[in-house]
């Protein structure tokens, strides 16, 4: 039986999670996942105590990409029945942006369906977050794909505190799940987005196909970026698209690899997202052992559990809701 407090404990004195230890977590027996979760909980509590910060996503262009991503519903390319529309209006941006204020977000993230913002797309953008800015206590993300060169920059002046695009999986079976662009773009767009001051939030989905080996090399490259923020997905097989049929991650194997990221990331934001209701079940209050932050009423275009069951949820697990210092 491994000991997992004792590798949580060479962690917090500052050594490094290797591969062979990172695999070992994700293959670990169903008998040491309690130990494996207290174990994680050590270095979540070391950094964030209880807290759990709440973000909220706000789909600001929907089912209008033109990438190939086979996961994704809001891909031209898949036939999956979503909401098309184009970019919204600043106003409706802000409006959102206070709607997740009176919750107790302390982060809202503007997201778009698209290869990269567009000129005007990215002045909405701006527009949105100097308003945000002078009208709510909220940090403000934005996630709008690739990013060319000055763009961050433009975002970064505007007041944009972190930007969100995930890396998905490794570097190796990246290309089994898209074509349009590399991997090597998307971590330039990080790199960007990093050099212009902004915090970066990475992460990928569990459950596509991909191999143990996968997940931890996903995990380490994230640590390499030195990303603040990893968004931690479950596929939830979207129809219409080329993973429609994959069964979902158990919620054992979930769990494992949250507890997986944290070791990996000790000081990191973990959040749990996109699927963890359907995939985790009745264990979702144990994801947040391991994580830190979660998305709270859906993920733009899945519903989630709604803001009160979330709330419900984090307070019934003896976790309390972070304030926006610790966002």
């Amino acid at each position: 039986m491994t000991n997992w407090h004792d590798l949580a404990g060479r962690t917090l004195d500052g050594n490094d999670l290797n591969a062979p230890d990172a695999l070992a977590i994700l293959r670990s027996p169903d008998d040491e996942l309690g130990d494996l979760l207290v174990a994680s909980y050590r270095l979540r509590y070391r950094y964030f105590g209880r807290d759990v910060r709440i973000h909220v996503l706000r789909n600001a262009k929907s089912g209008l990409c033109p990438e190939d991503c086979a996961f994704c519903s809001q891909s031209v390319v898949n036939a999956s029945p979503v909401a098309r529309y184009r970019m919204q209006s600043v106003e409706e941006l802000v409006a959102g942006a206070h709607e997740a204020y009176r919750r107790g977000a302390v982060k809202y993230c503007m997201v778009t369906s698209t290869r990269g913002p567009s000129d005007r797309e990215l002045e909405v953008i701006c527009e949105a977050t100097r308003r945000i800015k002078a009208e709510v206590e909220i940090r403000v993300c934005a996630s709008l794909g690739l990013l060319r060169d000055g763009q961050a920059e433009a975002l970064a002046a505007a007041g944009v505190d972190r930007f969100n695009h995930n890396l998905e999986s490794s570097r190796r079976f990246f290309p089994e799940i898209c074509g349009t662009h590399t991997f090597d773009d998307r971590v330039a767009t990080v790199r960007k987005a990093k050099q212009a001051g902004m915090e970066a939030c990475c992460g990928g989905i569990m459950g596509m196909g991909e191999t143990a080996d996968d997940r931890v090399a996903l995990a380490l490259e994230l640590r390499a970026l030195e990303v603040e923020s990893i968004p931690v997905n479950f596929l939830d097989p979207r129809p219409g698209t080329p993973l429609a049929g994959r069964p979902r991650v158990s919620p054992q194997d979930c769990l494992r690899a949250l507890a997986m990221m944290r070791f990996v990331n000790p000081s990191r934001d973990i959040r749990v997202a996109g699927g963890r209701e359907v995939s985790l079940g009745d264990l979702q209050p144990l994801a947040l052992l391991p994580a830190n932050s979660m998305f709270v009423n859906g993920y733009l275009t899945t519903p989630g559990a709604g803001w009160e069951a979330d709330l419900r949820l984090i307070e019934d697990a003896g976790f309390r809701i972070a304030e926006l210092s610790g966002g």
